[in-house]
């Protein structure tokens, strides 16, 4: 149940309004948040979610409205006036130094002093201990960011912001690169916060986990806020219309596959990580044409290493790989391309786009090379327009057109450009990473539908997601990679939990 509301509420945000040139990005919207309790903020992507948070955080400023704090009217011009008032925001892509340590980056800018007004490293991580184990934020204090994992950077995130005694906090899409593990650990930990009377703001697609975390639920649609509805009695469906105006369908109907010819083989492959361990085993498989393969497993257990060592981003110790019976294996990325690998990539910012591209540019990055885009090694501005335009509106991108630089849009239509650029380029094998991270339900529904539609064109797809429904839903059939080996296989009505337990080394190897 949400707290009784007979004090001011810890924030109230009345008539938000902002524009970007002609677009509204929030138009007079209402929000308020009570001491005590989670208020999950909902809409699709580029609804207008980030902004508003942004403009509490004091990254945006608004056109027209007012910000109330415990019922006192403030101004908030920087982040710096957002953290003296008690606000704190971990943002959906981390703003950690790697090079840094866990003490490093939850105190910068705060860091405790000693002799000659030097940075007292031991006291710095005893604070951090101790806040730590107040909350239940367990981290390594003398730890380098970019050795840790990405659960424990989220929880040094959240550190951060109480570090500096915030109140309220914004977790702008915190699961979206959690295991379920992790995420069932950070709720936790939220609820933790709230018995200690922090207010929370949680922004997430996930409906799922909306209804388990939340007390009270807003949805914004286009910039305006449409409802504000406990969630106690609400549904998955019910949300999901107020988001998107229409009933979404939240499983994927498709029909049975017709597999043909294999789009891709992977036979006896060894490929090293980042630290030159063994990372893939030795596994052997096969992707036809006309099904969706996916790959499940644990996050760290060997399934990035083979995705980049199919799609050519990586070198292999032994073995083959063959695309559309082409041989590819360690000749690079030109070669998987040439033979017909698309990638969607997990991480959009990393492998997916150059920011500061237009989205034109970002959407011929795979086919620059060719006419009409390109004629005697120069780009053809106008046809990388026409083309952008066409596949913008079709992929349903909305916040900017072909001239819009990649970094303006929000993180889910960044996503959805880049699976209209691999989409697009008519693949032989479709590689989809993490595809509906980040989307919302009417995106995510488009996006299956897409791949269900591009699996009966005869693609072969394989799917990589640590997503129990998504790959139930999506996939013809189910490889279960454990520390670098495929272990088990399943037909898409496996049960979850024996799903998980196979997922974690449960019950052996059972693929020959």
């Amino acid at each position: 149940m949400s707290p009784p509301t007979t004090s001011p509420a810890a924030l109230e945000l009345r008539g938000i309004t902002k524009r970007f040139g002609p677009v509204f990005a929030n138009d007079r919207v209402d929000f308020d948040l009570r001491n005590g309790e989670v208020h999950a903020l909902l809409g699709e992507n580029g609804a207008g979610k980030s902004t508003l948070m942004s403009i509490l955080y004091g990254l945006y400023h608004p056109d027209a409205g007012e910000i109330r704090i415990d019922g006192e009217r403030v101004t908030i011009e920087s982040p710096s006036d957002a953290i003296e008032r008690g606000i704190g925001m971990v943002h959906q892509h981390f703003m950690l130094v790697p090079v840094m340590t866990v003490t490093e980056n939850i105190v910068l800018g705060g860091e405790p002093r000693g002799r000659a007004g030097l940075f007292d490293v031991k006291e710095g991580a005893r604070r951090v201990r101790e806040l730590s184990k107040r909350y239940g934020l367990a981290v390594d204090p003398d730890a380098a960011i970019e050795d840790v994992s990405v659960g424990m950077q989220q929880r040094v995130e959240i550190l951060k912001a109480l570090y500096r005694d915030a109140r309220i906090l914004v977790l702008d899409e915190p699961t979206a690169v959690l295991t379920a593990q992790e995420t069932a650990e950070l709720f936790k930990v939220l609820r933790s916060l709230k018995e200690d009377g922090v207010a929370i703001v949680f922004i997430s697609h996930k409906l799922t986990e909306v209804l388990a975390i939340a007390d009270r639920v807003t949805v914004l649609r286009r910039g305006r806020r449409v409802d504000t509805v406990p969630a106690e009695g609400a549904t998955e469906e019910s949300l999901a219309r107020l988001m998107v105006g229409r009933d979404v369908l939240l499983r994927v109907d498709k029909p049975a596959a017709s597999p043909h010819e294999p789009a891709l083989e992977v036979e006896d492959l060894w490929v090293l990580d980042d630290r030159d361990l063994e990372a893939v085993r030795g596994p052997s498989l096969t992707v036809r044409r006309g099904e969706i393969v996916a790959l499940a497993g644990v996050d760290g257990n060997g399934q990035n290493e083979l995705v980049e060592a199919i799609a050519g981003l990586r070198g292999v110790v032994s073995g083959r790989i063959a695309v559309a019976e082409k041989e590819v294996s360690g000749r690079g990325v030109r070669a998987a391309t040439d033979a017909g690998v698309a990638h969607i990539p997990e991480d959009r910012h990393l492998r997916g786009l150059v920011l500061d591209f237009t989205l034109a540019e970002n959407l011929a990055l795979r086919e620059y090379r060719r006419p009409p885009l390109s004629q005697h090694g120069w780009l053809n501005v106008r046809h990388l327009a026409i083309r952008a335009r066409e596949l913008l509106r079709e992929f349903d991108v909305r916040g900017g057109g072909s001239a819009t630089l990649a970094r303006s849009l929000s993180g889910g239509n960044q996503q959805k450009v880049c699976i209209a650029r691999e989409v697009a380029s008519n693949p032989n094998l479709l590689i989809a990473h993490q595809p509906t991270r980040g989307l919302d339900v009417g995106a995510i529904e488009f996006v299956h539908r897409r791949l269900v539609a591009e699996r009966d064109n005869g693609r072969g797809i394989l799917l990589v997601s640590l997503e129990f429904d998504e790959i139930r839903s999506l996939a013809d059939r189910i490889l279960v990679i454990f520390e670098g080996e495929i272990v088990r296989e399943f037909s898409p009505d496996v049960s979850e939990e024996e799903l998980g337990f196979a997922m974690t080394g449960g019950g052996g190897r059972a693929v020959a």
